[in-house]
């Protein structure tokens, strides 16, 4: 039986519910919170998500999400080009900057090493780190991935395709704690972890 009173709403919910974390009576109070708000209040969320998703780019040296063909990061004459820093995620990226501990550069894998998800070396941008130390002034490459099985997995294959390279690979220490996810660590242990890395091969 269907209990929506309009199929638009119905199908506003629906939409809304495939977002992650989001179930079906959380997607019906926001999208009932919206009908409350003014046209233009809407308008506006839906353009800024239309816009996003349209002309986002991805920085086409690091991967992190920018306006332009390359980030600010990258972009930035302030920052120390010879530290990479590996990261699962844009967020990691977000999480490390908000440490103010770090003022290298950074590398977005766009996931890790997961057999179990069907996510293997090819799927990420390992490759295009690997090119890009050989091309570029690389003296470090930290890992700074999720204490997990999974992140340990990943470091050490990126490890292993460094090794013909004159690259010191380092691992941030693990103040961060096992099977976290860095995006969640706070700023004062991320930074310190930062900090405190050590090389990888220890």
């Amino acid at each position: 039986m269907n209990n929506y009173p309009s199929s638009l709403l119905q199908r506003a919910v629906g939409e809304v519910s495939r977002l992650p974390g989001i179930g079906q009576r959380t997607a019906l109070r926001l999208v009932l919170h919206l009908l409350r708000q003014d046209l233009a209040q809407t308008e506006a969320l839906s353009e800024s998500l239309l816009a996003l998703r349209r002309e986002v780019h991805y920085c086409r040296v690091c991967h992190n999400i920018c306006d332009g063909e390359v980030c600010d990061i990258c972009a930035s004459s302030s920052r120390d080009a010879t530290q990479v820093c590996v990261v699962e995620n844009i967020q990691d990226v977000m999480a490390i900057e908000a440490t103010q501990q770090y003022r290298g550069l950074y590398h977005v894998l766009g996931g890790i090493i997961s057999p179990m998800e069907g996510v293997g070396p090819a799927d990420l941008e390992i490759q295009s780190l690997v090119e890009r130390v050989g091309r570029e002034h690389v003296a470090e490459v930290i890992l700074a991935l999720s204490s997990t099985m999974e992140g340990d997995a990943t470091g050490f294959y990126i490890y292993r395709r460094l090794q013909d390279y004159d690259v010191r690979v380092t691992v941030i220490a693990r103040g961060v704690a096992q099977n976290d996810e860095l995006q969640y660590t706070d700023e004062v242990t991320l930074g310190r972890a930062l900090q405190g890395r050590v090389p990888f091969s220890t």
